[in-house]
């Protein structure tokens, strides 16, 4: 290990103490501003257009005085103090329905009478006139700013950021004050000898790169001899010193800075996985918005059916009271009308809970009057080869980069756990320039003619690294997890990869058969009625739930294809999100 000389100047070292000193009385008020800046510069290293997080409020919740309490309040009524109230026999629960079926934005030209009435009360209401309408895009951007997910990303961000702005603080000079007051009394032949004695240490500490640190201090110390039974009662000195403590073997090298080496790695890693949260979030809310997308157009399908059957029903018991028909078949139509508003209340049901829960994942109060537009941007199919995905994901995917990166950091642990076995071999040494020993009240007046120094070297030989063996062994067993879990992830995004090519075309496939399959059947049914009086009622209502499947499977294909296409470019992470939290659209996708 090389050694370099340290020329000590005296007069440089009381200017840096004295800089210290009006650093220590600087605001910590930017503290906020440093963490922004910190997480803004990592985010740039990504080459993202990401604006910093910032930091967060602390929530309201109960009082301070009720956090210190020891017996919390807990709300739990006894039965007698509760009151049930039953339902009514008779009550409209159909009337209930009709008023949830007015909150979904469905065409008013397939609700029957009721349901119509009940969609224009609902348009009409306070509720009605407050609704508030948003696309998807908008979606995208309420997430990222009220998304209780979202937030708490970001807060992992912030104290990951903390916590490297806590290590480089650690390795920046550091400035102490220490002030001692001792009482001390001497017992001499029956008489005493009380004195007051007063010590201040100015120190300021400065860890070395290679391992171990320096330290300046300034002592002055003060002595007030309570009694006049020496010489001069009082009695006051000062000395600059100047000491290092440095290792050269155990703890040596790159081995001191392993914790600022982490933490600056962890911060990587964080701003990583942040960005790869942003992806995968705004593809999870694209997923939430399609599917209640899907759950209102199978509402609308079974309107439609629904409509469909009221006046087949109606048709055929024209046709019954004719003694056209048998009046059994009557009764298949009605109960067919009767299981189609049976689906069609879970439908809504199912609409009503998911809009609801969506709700929740933006940050929206529950109570909020809202709907999602039908309109939503367009989004060009790729060219997916599963092998190009493949190669693509292990090349981009920014999780598979950290598990790279976590993998070598196994492998240092073990460098560092085997430095653990080596003996401490430290060098110590300490200047000090004293006042004039022969001067009871020198003050400041330092005098070189009576500086001292100390130099001094220790070896500690390793008889005992029992635990610094098994610290050894433990780190090579999780290096080779490490290893174990990075091929893993490996072959798993390989595979993720190439099953979301596959399933681009397989959507694709899949929504050309359904649109065909519901082409077939309305041509199917639009011929059945033609020839309504030659078929039996049973047929037609046979046909109009083939139709009602098909128009169902046309839109969960078309979801199907929308997801796929953005879990594509998530696999591969070739998604971007711009900075309002919306899709970037990559050349070629406009």
């Amino acid at each position: 290990m090389p050694t370099r000389a340290i020329i000590i100047n005296f007069t440089s070292t009381c200017a840096t103490i004295s800089a210290l000193i009006s650093l220590a009385g600087c605001s910590g008020s930017g503290l906020n501003q440093r963490i922004a800046d910190l997480t803004r510069e990592q985010s740039l290293r990504l080459q993202q257009e990401l604006d910093a997080p910032t930091v967060p409020l602390i929530s309201e919740g109960r009082s301070p005085a009720a956090a210190r309490s020891k017996s919390p309040e807990t709300v739990s009524p006894r039965a007698d103090q509760l009151t049930f109230t039953p339902a009514a026999e008779d009550r409209d629960v159909a009337a209930r329905l009709r008023q949830l079926l007015g909150q979904v934005n469905v065409d008013r030209k397939l609700l029957g009478e009721p349901e119509r009435m009940a969609a224009e009360m609902m348009s009409s209401s306070e509720a009605g006139q407050n609704m508030r309408t948003i696309t998807l895009e908008e979606a995208w951007r309420i997430s990222q700013r009220t998304g209780r997910e979202y937030i708490t990303a970001q807060e992992d961000y912030l104290l990951t950021a903390i916590a490297l702005l806590q290590e480089r603080h650690l390795w920046g000079p550091r400035l102490f004050n220490d002030t001692t007051a001792q009482l001390s009394d001497t017992l001499d032949d029956g008489d005493t000898d009380p004195a007051l004695n007063v010590i201040n240490t100015l120190r300021a500490t400065q860890r070395l790169p290679s391992g171990g640190q320096i330290e300046a201090r300034w002592l002055i110390n003060a002595t007030d001899y309570l009694r006049d039974q020496s010489t001069n009662s009082y009695r006051q000195s000062s000395e600059l010193v100047l000491a290092g403590n440095i290792p050269l073997l155990r703890g040596a090298g790159s081995i001191a800075r392993e914790d600022l080496i982490q933490a600056e790695r962890d911060m990587v890693y964080q701003s990583r996985t942040f960005e790869r949260f942003r992806r995968s979030y705004l593809v999870d809310i694209a997923t939430d918005y399609f599917s209640l997308l899907q759950t209102r157009a199978s509402i609308a399908n079974q309107l439609r059916q629904l409509q469909s059957l009221r006046q087949f029903s109606t048709a055929t018991q024209a046709r019954v009271d004719a003694g056209r028909l048998q009046a059994f078949q009557t009764a298949i139509t009605q109960n067919q009308v009767a299981s189609a508003e049976v689906s069609l209340s879970e439908l809504v049901e199912q609409y009503v809970l998911a809009l609801d829960r969506f709700k929740v994942r933006l940050g929206l109060a529950i109570d909020t009057p809202l709907d999602i537009a039908s309109e939503l941007p367009v989004l060009r199919e790729p060219d997916a080869d599963p092998d190009a995905a493949a190669k693509l994901a292990l090349l981009y995917r920014l999780d598979v980069q950290n598990s790279a990166d976590q993998l070598l950091d196994s492998r240092r642990a073990v460098d560092v756990a085997k430095d653990g076995l080596l003996p401490d071999l430290n060098v110590t040494g300490e200047v000090g320039v004293p006042t004039d020993p022969n001067n009871n009240s020198a003050g400041l007046n330092l005098s070189g003619d009576s500086t001292r120094y100390r130099i001094g070297a220790t070896l500690s030989a390793p008889l005992d690294r029992e635990q610094e063996r098994l610290n050894v062994r433990s780190a090579q067993i999780r290096y080779e997890r490490a290893q174990r879990n990075h091929s893993r992830l490996q072959d798993e995004t390989v595979l993720s990869a190439r099953r979301s090519a596959r399933a681009v075309d397989r959507a694709r496939f899949q929504l050309r058969i359904a649109e065909q399959q519901v082409d077939i059947n309305r041509r199917r049914l639009r011929a059945q009625k033609l020839n309504e009086a030659e078929v039996q009622p049973q047929e037609i209502v046979d046909t109009e739930n083939d139709l009602l499947r098909a128009e169902n499977a046309r839109d969960a294909a078309q979801t199907a294809l929308r997801t796929a296409i953005l879990q594509y470019l998530l696999e591969t992470d070739q998604l971007r999100v711009a900075r309002d939290g919306t899709l970037q659209r990559l050349p070629g996708m406009e």
